[in-house]
């Protein structure tokens, strides 16, 4: 049988389940990757199920996101990781050599492997040619215990790319052309393969750049051919042996096609507070602008550097904003230094930042109070800049450094002649950043260390058959993970320690919520729509379970959070009838009858008088982890049996 290039890799993986739209399936998966800021949980409960080495072919801790060390949190989390990755057999990747996602795609992705990581942008790897998954930290500490991964089997959309990209034009405008079309939640349930005649126009740097945003539009993953620019790319990275073709038969079979002509393609801006929020930047330009950001793992490569900085060369940037770069990896910084165009950057005014996250993970350099922030990254959530009422605009490197020359939203096309860049036939390769595994007999030798600030996994009973509870808080369509648990240089240090991280659920929305969960005794959430959109954390679903959230019941659901709400055994449901979304206000008493939650489940409104069917989309496993009280224990409870 002919097929896509997801259903060829998929074959060669499913170990159960199956193979039907919509249908579970469990993967074997090949390789996994975490970062610090949700690692340090996922290898507390890697260390909870008890076995001594992972199992998987290879595992990566990065450290990238919480390296700003304002007190020992962060300094303890990297010491913790270090001696976890030594003593499980990990490669540990330490703080300064990059962004977890462009250092994977650099030194360890691989055509036609399996890969979850603890970051919903771990699609990145996509762009090699790799089926990669963003997933919660316990979904990666069960792979790496070698349990597979389950996921509902994937509609196949074939993105068919035709033509050529116009000067000016990158591959950003591509992915937020996508977002234009399908928006936030359009690729729910869904791969998006990239094929066509385009596909040879397009580097594995740019590919890379759209399967890292595909993300925001709610698909499990998306993936381009590993082709003849594939394999050019890993020889030039000294792994030329990791490649092998992949390609899609002549007659696959897409459930449904999205036809781009690149040449057709204009430079476009995602506008508050969206990724979905697309219009052409000639319709906005000429906006006021406080602050450019170039980087993050979506444009922080090599090429999207080296033509900022030819297009910087012998200027200066405006004086009416600051212009901020954080570089992928040190990979990228050595050449930009080889090459003398890191001193264009620097001549021009740009302020250079570490190889990590940084702005976009909320880690500093915020915008001004109501300040306008043109970003090269892949979310523009409210609040995430780490200003309340910044205005974050999603960009190309191209139109970023526009805007930063002129001080007003630009059209890059203005700049005039396109810069001409000279990428390397052979990368600098030096790993002496990356810390191998040590052999079993002397890492079983290693001492964990613990600092003060990480605390003991909690323990959660088993589900019982009647939910009783209020409805504590309800909420509107496309509620992000930021919404939930935010980020940012004051939060993310907590993600080791449950009972103070939990303090902050909701914070942006209802700043008591967390004191009235817990003087309630816990409860209901009720929301709208792709609720739960955006990061892969799976805090936002074990802090709310800390404070005793039963149940959350919404209109529908974003993938990775429906997982992690069911790792940590809170039941999500939804509304039979959407409508019934207004029969439910904050401070109702309800009771839910889940049962066994083999059936549709009824929802008593005790303070309304109102009965309320509901749904979900449960298998009996899921069901099986739910009433056992989660993932962690029912993993337990099958080892031990």
């Amino acid at each position: 049988m002919s097929g896509t290039m997801t259903e060829k890799i998929l074959k060669q993986h499913i170990v159960a389940g199956d193979a039907s739209v919509g249908k579970e399936a469990a993967l074997k998966i090949d390789q996994t990757l975490t970062q610090d800021a949700t690692g340090t949980m996922a290898y507390l409960q890697f260390e909870a199920i008890g076995i001594d080495r992972v199992r998987t072919e290879l595992s990566v801790s990065f450290i990238d996101h919480n390296t700003l060390q304002t007190d020992f949190k962060n300094a303890d989390d990297h010491l913790f990781l270090q001696s976890i990755a030594q003593k499980y057999g990990l490669y540990f990747s330490r703080p300064g050599n990059g962004i977890c996602h462009q250092v994977f795609l650099e030194r360890f992705a691989c055509p036609g492997k399996t890969l979850i990581g603890s970051d919903s942008h771990t699609p990145t790897a996509g762009g090699i040619g790799s089926f990669s998954v963003g997933a919660g930290g316990l979904d990666v500490a069960a792979a790496m215990a070698g349990k597979p991964f389950r996921i509902k089997y994937p509609a196949v959309v074939g993105v068919r790319l035709t033509g050529k990209l116009s000067d000016w034009v990158s591959a950003k405008d591509v992915i937020l052309e996508v977002l234009r079309r399908i928006n936030v939640n359009g690729g729910f349930g869904k791969v998006l393969e990239y094929f066509g005649p385009g596909v040879e126009n397009l580097s594995v740097p740019d590919r890379a750049t759209i399967t890292n945003m595909g993300t925001e539009t709610g698909c499990t993953t998306s993936i381009f051919p590993s082709d003849k620019i594939t394999k050019e790319f890993l020889e030039a990275q000294g792994r030329g042996d990791r490649w092998q073709e992949i390609l899609p038969d002549e007659d696959a079979h897409y459930d449904d096609i999205i036809e781009i002509d690149l040449s057709t393609l204009e430079p476009l801006a995602a506008l508050p507070h969206s990724p979905g929020n697309v219009k052409p930047v000639r319709e906005v330009a000429g906006l006021k602008v406080n602050q450019v950001a170039i980087g993050s793992c979506t444009n922080s490569s090599l090429r999207d550097l080296k033509v900022v900085a030819q297009a910087l060369k012998g200027k200066t940037v405006s004086p009416d904003l600051h212009m901020i770069i954080s570089p992928g990896s040190r990979q990228v910084v050595e050449h930009l230094i080889d090459s003398g165009e890191m001193k264009y950057l620097i001549q021009a005014g740009a302020r250079i930042l570490e190889n990590t996250c940084g702005p976009c993970i909320g880690m500093g350099s915020a915008p001004c109070s109501a300040g306008v922030s043109v970003r090269t990254f892949n979310r523009n959530f409210e609040g995430r800049c780490g200003t309340k009422d910044g205005q974050v605009y999603l960009v190309s490197p191209e139109t970023a450094v526009a805007t930063a020359l002129k001080g007003v939203l630009s059209d890059p096309r203005d700049l005039g002649e396109y810069p001409k860049i000279i990428m390397p036939e052979k990368f600098f390769i030096n790993d002496n950043m990356i810390i191998r595994p040590l052999p079993f007999e002397e890492a079983k030798k290693i001492k964990v260390f613990y600092g003060p600030n990480i605390k003991p996994l909690p323990t959660f009973p088993p589900l019982p058959d009647v939910l009783k509870g209020e409805a504590l808080i309800k909420l509107p369509d496309n509620i992000t993970t930021d919404h939930i648990m935010p980020a940012g240089a004051k939060i993310l240090p907590l993600r080791s320690n449950v009972p103070e991280i939990s303090k902050h659920v909701f914070e942006t929305v209802d700043s008591k919520f967390s004191e009235k969960a817990l003087e309630k005794g816990g409860g209901f959430i009720i929301g709208g729509d792709n609720y739960g959109q955006g990061s892969s954390r799976e805090h936002a679903a074990l802090a709310p379970k800390y404070l005793g959230i039963k149940a959350v019941i919404v209109k529908s659901f974003a993938r990775i959070h429906l997982a992690n709400l069911i790792n940590f055994g809170i039941v999500p449901l939804t509304f039979e009838n959407p409508d019934d979304y207004d029969k439910i206000e904050p401070g109702d008493f309800i009771e839910v009858q889940v049962g066994d939650l083999r059936s549709k489940v009824t929802l008593n409104n005790m303070t309304k008088g109102i009965k309320i069917n509901l749904e979900h989309t449960l298998s009996e496993l899921d069901a099986e982890i739910l009433k056992t009280g989660g993932k962690l224990p029912w993993i337990k409870k099958n080892i031990e049996n």
